[in-house]
C-alpha cells in the first residue's frame, strides 16, 4: 500500500513533494490563511450551572460559526490520554502490520485503514493517512477491522465511546432546545435515529510534510455527519472558514471540538451552519485527530423538521436517506 506516511519519510531528505499534493493557488494555505492571531472559535464550559444559558451559548455557537470547543466535558483526561496513546501507537507499527486492517471495500464499507477517501475532482490527494471503523451501538461494530495492536487499542476506544455518548446526548439536547420554544430536548437526536445513531471514528494522521506551503491534510470541506466530535493532538492544523476567511484554529489542551455537521443544517432548515474547515499540515512535526461522526443509521430519512417549515420559510433541503446522501457527497455527485 502507498501511504503518505511511507512517502514522508523518503521525502525528509528533500525539499519537493509529488504534484498530485500540490494545491492549487486557490487552496495553498500560505496564501489563503490569515497571519494574524488564531481565531477564537467559542469555547464553552459543559459544566455551566444555568442551563438556559448553556442553551444559549450553544444554538449561538451552532448558527453563527458551525464549531465550537467544549471544555469540562466529563470525559477524563486520562480516559483522551489512552485514546491518543493508542492511536499514536498503531501508526508507530510497522507497515505490514497495519496493513492487516486495511481497508477491503466489501459492500462499500469505508472501515480499516488506508489513505485516500475520496474522490477529488482535480485529481489531487490529502497528506494524510487515516484508520476508520464504527465504535457505537455494537450491533454495527466490526471488530476485524480494529487493530489488535497496541494491545490497549480496543480497551481506550471503547471507553471513549462511552463517556462519549455522554457529551453528544448533551449537545443535542442544548442544540434542539436552541431551535426555539416548540422544540423539546430530545427532538433533535431522535430526528437523526435516536438510540441508533452511528458513531464512526478516524484517526487522521498527518506526517511532516516537506513543503506545508503548498499542501493540505484534508481539503475544505463541510462533514456529513450529524455532529462531529474531535480530539486533536497539541500540534496545530485545524482552520474554519469565517467571513470567507481561513483561520487557525487555537489548540487547547483536553477540549473537545465540535463541528456541525451537514444532517444538523438539513434538520434545522439552515438555522445551525455545516462549517467548512481543512487541516493544513507541519514541516518538522505529525499531526494527529481523533473525529467521531455521529451519522443516522443508513436507511434513516432526514430531513428539515417540520415546525421549522411554513408558507414564510419554506424547506431548503430535500428529505432523503442518508446513505443516499452518503454516496452523492463521497463521489461529489449533486444532492
Amino acid at each position: 500500500m502507498e501511504t503518505v506516511q511511507v512517502l514522508a519519510s523518503h521525502a525528509k531528505c528533500h525539499d519537493t513533494i509529488p504534484p498530485e499534493f500540490i494545491r492549487p493557488e486557490r487552496e495553498r494555505p500560505a496564501i489563503t490563511t490569515v497571519r494574524s492571531k488564531a481565531l477564537e472559535v467559542p469555547v464553552i464550559d459543559l459544566d455551566h450551572s444555568d442551563e438556559t444559558d448553556l442553551v444559549r451559548l450553544v444554538a449561538e455557537a451552532g448558527k453563527e460559526w458551525g464549531m465550537f470547543q467544549v471544555v469540562n466535558h466529563g470525559i477524563p483526561n486520562e480516559v483522551i490520554s489512552a485514546l491518543q496513546k493508542a492511536g499514536k501507537d498503531f501508526f508507530a507499527l510497522p507497515q505490514e502490520e497495519k496493513e492487516l486492517c486495511a481497508k477491503t471495500g466489501e459492500g462499500g464499507s469505508i472501515e480499516g485503514y488506508g489513505t485516500k477517501l475520496q474522490k477529488e475532482m482535480d485529481g489531487k490527494k490529502g497528506w494524510v493517512d487515516h484508520l476508520f471503523h464504527f465504535i457505537w451501538p455494537p450491533s454495527v461494530i466490526n471488530y476485524k477491522v480494529w487493530p489488535k495492536n497496541p494491545p490497549s487499542y480496543r480497551e481506550a476506544s471503547e471507553a471513549y465511546a462511552g463517556h462519549l455518548r455522554k457529551v453528544a446526548n448533551k449537545l443535542f439536547k442544548c442544540l434542539s432546545l436552541g431551535l426555539g420554544p416548540e422544540f423539546e430536548g430530545h427532538e433533535l437526536e431522535a430526528a437523526v435515529g435516536g438510540d441508533d445513531l452511528v458513531y464512526l471514528m478516524k484517526i487522521n494522521y498527518y506526517p511532516p510534510c516537506p513543503r506545508p506551503d503548498l499542501a493540505l491534510g484534508v481539503p475544505a470541506h463541510t462533514d456529513m455527519s450529524t455532529l462531529t466530535i474531535l480530539v486533536p493532538n497539541e500540534v496545530p492544523g485545524l482552520q474554519v472558514l469565517k467571513d470567507e476567511q481561513w483561520n487557525d484554529v487555537k489548540y487547547i489542551p483536553n477540549a473537545l471540538v465540535i463541528h456541525i455537521g451537514d444532517q444538523i443544517e438539513i434538520l434545522s432548515n439552515g438555522k445551525y451552519k455545516a462549517v467548512f474547515h481543512r487541516t493544513t499540515v507541519n514541516k518538522d512535526s505529525t499531526r494527529m485527530s481523533w473525529p467521531v461522526f455521529l451519522e443516522p443509521p443508513p436507511e434513516f430519512e432526514v430531513g428539515p423538521l417540520a415546525k421549522l417549515v411554513n408558507d414564510q420559510n419554506p424547506a431548503k433541503f430535500k428529505t432523503k436517506k442518508f446513505k443516499d446522501y452518503f454516496y452523492c457527497k463521497l463521489n461529489k455527485l449533486p444532492q
